[in-house]
């Protein structure tokens, strides 16, 4: 995380440079102390032992802020901030109504150092001591109106800024938490299907390869025939495994919506994108095809293209054919889909030959501005099953679907 919270430390040199120059912007309103120290008539032993007290205050300030969040208790905390009252309140007795502004620094690092339950009562504390401080000394009580408002604001603000980055850094560790969580009951699945998968099946071959041994002596033929429904058996554990891990490896158009988002962000490209596609009635065969139609297409625009916008829409058509579900991928870039030339690349190809085996189609045009790409699949699973057979384009790992995803052109 390379920013920093109020309340946090920082983690590195990056964050404490932002933590200081956010900090130090705010002591700009030490102007009104800086010009009474130049201007203010005092004697020369009055305005060292000011420039003294103002550098100590700022130190002693800055020090707080930024030693908060190392496990320090309240009561240092709170001693502390004692400590800025006194000095502030000695400056003003000493020095005069100018000096009354270091009271919104004692608020404001209140509500930044300490939880609400104690904060709620040092704010208001900081604030009565410099009412009271503002009635005692000359004319101070023309300063109090423009300090006493900004000092209560102040803290309270700082407060509020401060659970938020809490809270946030909470949700943070939840999400993350959830993730892990989610990964291990992925784990735990895998695990759980590939017993069931495999269980029974390893079982049946160590106990047949047994009888077989024990048959082949005496008995070749009945062996034989053991050995054949070892073969029968694998075979079939074979085909079940192939299809878990397909099932595995199906993306997902919701999954990819949101990978795509991220993607083209984080290449500076403005993405307009469906927020909840609807998918009702969309078989898997045409929503996995489209959903790696979406991820080359993406790939191609984030890598190729250079452009700055990409449309992305998904709607559901009535042809003549029946209906489909149409996803359109249209950017404004200068490239093309995949690298120099005219000629398809191998991505194009791949997903040319894995929306065919759905039953749907894709359609791949250069615009005046850009590049468009349309991928339509049927909506009615009979016309995606039509065409399925074992070894398909797509479904091996060196097949086209490696080229769709890894190849990128």
């Amino acid at each position: 995380m390379s920013d920093v919270g109020i309340g946090q430390r920082p983690q590195n040199r990056k964050q404490r440079m932002v933590k200081s120059l956010w900090t130090g912007i705010w002591l700009v309103y030490l102007s009104a102390p800086v010009n009474d120290l130049l201007d203010g008539g005092h004697s020369t032993g009055a305005r060292v032992l000011g420039w003294l007290g103002l550098a100590g205050f700022v130190v002693w300030y800055m020090l707080l802020l930024f030693r908060t969040g190392r496990g320090e208790t309240d009561r240092l905390v709170l001693g502390s901030l004692a400590v800025l009252a006194a000095e502030s309140s000695l400056l003003v007795l000493t020095l005069g109504r100018e000096w009354l502004v270091l009271f919104v620094y004692v608020s404001i690092a209140s509500g930044a150092a300490l939880p609400l339950r104690l904060a709620r009562w040092t704010i208001p504390a900081a604030c009565a001591l410099m009412t009271g401080l503002a009635l005692v000394v000359t004319d101070g009580s023309e300063y109090l109106g423009g300090l006493l408002i900004p000092a209560l604001l102040g803290g309270f603000a700082m407060t509020g800024v401060r659970e938020l980055v809490r809270t946030t850094i909470a949700l943070r560790e939840a999400r993350a938490t959830v993730a892990q969580l989610a990964a291990n009951e992925e784990r735990l699945r895998l695990a759980r299907d590939l017993h069931d998968l495999l269980g029974h099946s390893l079982s049946l071959i160590t106990l047949k390869s047994e009888l077989a041994g024990r048959m082949l002596p005496d008995h070749p033929d009945k062996a034989a025939q053991q050995v054949t429904d070892i073969e029968n058996v694998s075979r079939q554990a074979l085909v079940d495994v192939r299809e878990a891990v397909s099932g595995y490896r199906r993306p997902r158009l919701a999954g990819e919506l949101a990978g795509a988002q991220v993607a083209l962000t984080a290449a500076g490209v403005v993405a307009d994108l469906p927020t909840e596609p609807d998918l009702t009635g969309v078989p898997e065969e045409s929503e996995s095809a489209l959903a790696w139609a979406l991820r080359e297409a993406v790939t191609n625009v984030v890598r190729h293209s250079g452009a700055r916008r990409c449309v992305v829409a998904l709607v559901p058509r009535q042809t003549l054919d029946g209906r489909v579900v149409e996803l359109s991928v249209e950017d404004d870039g200068t490239g093309g889909s995949g690298g120099s030339g005219s000629a398809p690349g191998n991505g194009l190809t791949g997903l040319t030959e894995r929306l065919e085996k759905a039953g749907g189609t894709l359609e791949a045009s250069r615009q005046r501005r850009g590049f468009r790409l349309v991928a339509r699949a049927p909506m009615d699973p009979s016309a995606a099953s039509a065409d399925q057979g074992e070894g398909a384009p797509g479904d091996q790992p060196g097949g086209a679907v490696g080229d769709a995803v890894g190849s990128g052109a």
